[in-house]
């Protein structure tokens, strides 16, 4: 880790059966009261799915505590280095799932699709045959996507069965998918297999784990990714180096915005943007107006108490 880069982000999920979802909970909460960690915890009876931020030697503390939990021995995380926290605070959220679409349970991992390491991906999508599925929503596609992928336009990942009519594909075909992490697809993959399609892969690790190979790689293949990658957190999106985009969020509707957008009469902090505008209320930009006021007012309370 280098001076600049103080601290880091490491991102991970794990479908496995999870039965003492409170115990885990009561256990992580203590743990955790008594770090400077910040981040996202989602436990169900599927997994476990964790953004976790802060100075790599609490980060590790706390994986090893992960395991000791989980009766795990290996997380496969995705890594990053930064200079800021990107979380505002740190939360342990029991749910129903560990990424929702909605249609009830079922083994991820006795039904996934074959699993295609970052350094065979840009062949297999090469293929003229091959039906290349993005599995993100619209706005993340907006911004970057793989070339000649299928954008099956979902607000959420709910949505994803009932989009999948549409996307005319047939059980037949050799269907690719991805999404930023590995885990939506990985289980959009599941669902497609134990629904009859024959011919399923999905990119290891998503979009980050191949931009992260291919900055590691010596002679730089081509990169069949084209613009910058949505990610949960405040970074909004990360480059194709993995370090911070261009991009902000509208705190309006969370879409990602462009500083010129922000030039727009549409855009108000923390209010609206143009993706927003014309379809939020009255009440919820009031509403959003007043919580922008106590945001301002908070930041500069603690100015003053700085100084």
């Amino acid at each position: 880790m280098s001076k600049i880069n103080k601290y880091v982000i490491y991102t991970f999920y794990r479908f496995l059966k999870i039965r003492n979802k409170k115990h885990i909970k009561k256990n992580f909460d203590l743990y955790l009261k008594n770090t400077t960690l910040r981040g996202t915890i989602l436990i169900a009876n599927e997994g476990i799915n964790s953004s976790i931020a802060g100075t790599e030697k609490e980060v590790l503390n706390f994986i090893k505590q992960i395991k000791k939990e989980l009766k795990i021995r290996k997380i496969q995380p995705k890594i990053s280095f930064i200079n800021f926290i990107p979380f505002n605070r740190m939360k342990v959220r029991i749910k129903k799932e560990i990424v929702s679409l909605g249609v009830g349970d079922f083994d991820i991992n006795k039904n996934t699709g074959k699993k295609i390491h970052p350094s065979e991906w840009n062949k297999i999508i090469s293929k003229k045959k091959i039906k290349l599925i993005d599995t993100r929503n619209i706005y993340e596609i907006g911004i970057g996507k793989f070339t000649n992928s299928i954008n099956p336009n979902t607000n959420n990942f709910r949505e994803f069965p009932n989009k999948l009519i549409r996307m005319n594909v047939s059980k037949d075909d050799a269907i690719a998918m991805y999404c930023t992490g590995g885990i939506r697809c990985e289980k959009a993959s599941a669902y497609l297999k134990l629904n009859g399609f024959k011919n399923v892969m999905q990119l290891e690790g998503g979009i980050i784990n191949y931009l992260d190979f291919m900055n590691k790689k010596k002679n730089k293949p081509k990169l069949k990714w084209k613009g910058e990658c949505f990610v949960f957190d405040n970074r909004v999106t990360i480059n194709n180096k993995l370090s911070k985009g261009k991009y902000i969020q509208c705190f309006g509707c969370r879409n990602p915005i462009t500083m010129k957008d922000t030039k727009l009469k549409s855009y108000v902090k923390g209010v609206s943007c143009k993706y927003c505008y014309n379809k939020r209320s009255r009440l919820q930009k009031q509403r959003s107006i007043s919580r922008q006021i106590q945001i301002e007012l908070a930041k500069d309370n603690s100015k003053n108490h700085l100084r």
